[in-house]
C-alpha cells in the first residue's frame, strides 16, 4: 500500500513537472481521480518531496508546478513503457505512417541514450523479451500518405498561426492554388487537412495525397476560437461530414457480445434489451461510410433510423449483389 502511494505520489510530481502552465487542485483531482481533499494531500506531500515546487497566483485560484522538472533519477523509463514505444512506433511504420514513426523512433533513441548506464543495463534484458515478444497484426486497408515535407508545411502553419498554400489535385477544381486556415491533420486509413477556405467559416477537408507545394505563408490566420478538431471528428462516423442524422441499430444476441465491446461512435449510447440484442444510437454524419461499415456486420444488424441509411444499405447490397450474382 505504502509503495502505491508513493508511485501515484511519483506521478503527480511528473504531471506538475511537466506542464508549463502548472495545475490546479481541481486538475489534481481528476488527473489523478481522487477528491479535492485528497488531492490537497497529495500536493502537499509532493511539495514536502520537492520543495521548489511553486504556487502560481491565477485568479480565483492558484496553479501549482516543479518548475525545474524532476531529476533523471525518477525519470528512468520502465521496460514496459519503452516496449510501448516500440510498438507504437512499429505500428505506423507497417500501416505505412512513416513520419510519426520516424519521431517515435527518434524519440526512442533519446531516452536510451539519456539512460545512465547502470539503468541501461538493467532494462536492455527486459525490453529485448517484450519487444521479440509482441507484434503488430497489420489489417488490409488503404496505406496513409504521410509525406515528412508537407507534414512540416502544416505543423509550422498551425504553431505560428499562419495561413497556409498549396495545389490541390482534387475537389471540383483540380489543380488549383488554396490558401486556407489550417485547423488540424486528421490521421486515419487517409490522412485529411482540415481547414477553413475563403469566407466559408465552415471546416473542409483536404487529402493530404493531393497536396502539393505545400507552403506555410507570412500571414496570419488563427483558428476560430471556439473550433475543436475532435468535436469536428465526432460529428461524422468516418472522415466525410454531411448531415448529422441520429442512428439508432440493433445488434442480434448472436453478437452481442461483440456489440458491447465495439466502438461505433465516441458519443455512443450503448444498452441490452431483455431478449439479448444490444440497441445503439448516436448522432453522426458519414452515413455512406456507415453503410460500408455495417457489411462487415451481415445479418447481425438492422438498421432502426435514419430512413436513408436503410435505403443506402439497400441501394449498396443490391449493387454488389448485381455484380457478382452472375458471376
Amino acid at each position: 500500500m505504502r509503495h502505491d502511494k508513493a508511485t501515484r505520489l511519483l506521478d503527480l510530481a511528473r504531471l506538475l513537472a511537466g506542464s508549463s502552465e502548472g495545475l490546479t487542485l481541481d486538475e489534481m483531482a481528476r488527473a489523478m481521480d481522487v477528491g479535492r481533499r485528497t488531492a490537497e494531500r497529495m500536493r502537499d506531500a509532493v511539495w514536502a518531496a520537492f520543495p521548489q515546487m511553486e504556487a502560481i497566483e491565477d485568479p480565483p485560484t492558484k496553479r501549482f508546478r516543479i518548475p525545474s522538472g524532476l531529476d533523471s533519477l525518477f525519470q528512468t523509463p520502465t521496460a514496459e513503457e519503452l516496449a510501448a514505444l516500440r510498438t507504437a512506433a512499429d505500428g505506423y511504420a507497417a500501416s505505412g505512417a512513416g513520419g510519426r514513426a520516424a519521431a517515435l523512433y527518434a524519440l526512442e533513441r533519446k531516452l536510451m541514450s539519456a539512460l545512465r548506464g547502470a539503468a541501461r543495463r538493467k532494462v536492455a534484458p527486459d525490453l529485448e523479451a517484450l519487444i521479440q515478444a509482441e507484434t503488430i497484426a497489420v489489417h488490409p486497408g488503404p496505406r496513409p500518405f504521410e509525406d515528412e515535407a508537407v507534414l512540416a508545411a502544416i505543423r509550422t502553419a498551425v504553431k505560428g498561426l499562419q495561413a497556409l498554400s498549396f495545389r490541390y489535385e482534387g475537389g471540383s477544381a483540380p489543380g488549383r492554388t488554396r490558401k486556407v486556415t489550417p485547423l488540424g491533420i486528421l490521421f486515419g486509413h487517409s490522412n485529411y487537412l482540415v481547414a477553413a477556405e475563403g469566407r466559408d467559416p465552415k471546416p473542409r477537408t483536404f487529402r493530404l495525397d493531393r497536396m502539393h507545394a505545400v507552403t506555410a505563408l507570412d500571414e496570419p490566420a488563427p483558428p476560430p476560437e471556439d473550433f475543436s478538431l475532435q468535436a469536428f471528428a465526432d460529428e461524422s462516423f468516418g472522415i466525410y461530414h454531411d448531415a448529422i442524422e441520429h442512428v439508432r441499430l440493433r445488434i442480434g444476441p448472436s453478437r452481442a457480445e461483440d456489440a458491447l465491446r465495439w466502438r461505433f461512435h465516441p458519443n455512443q449510447i450503448v444498452s441490452q434489451e431483455p431478449d439479448g440484442s444490444v440497441l445503439v444510437s448516436f448522432r453522426a454524419g458519414g452515413m455512406r461510410e456507415l453503410a460500408w461499415h455495417l457489411f462487415t456486420w451481415g445479418d447481425a444488424v438492422e438498421i432502426l433510423s435514419p430512413p436513408g441509411l436503410r435505403e443506402m444499405m439497400v441501394e449498396e447490397l443490391r449493387t454488389a449483389l448485381k455484380a457478382h450474382e452472375g458471376a
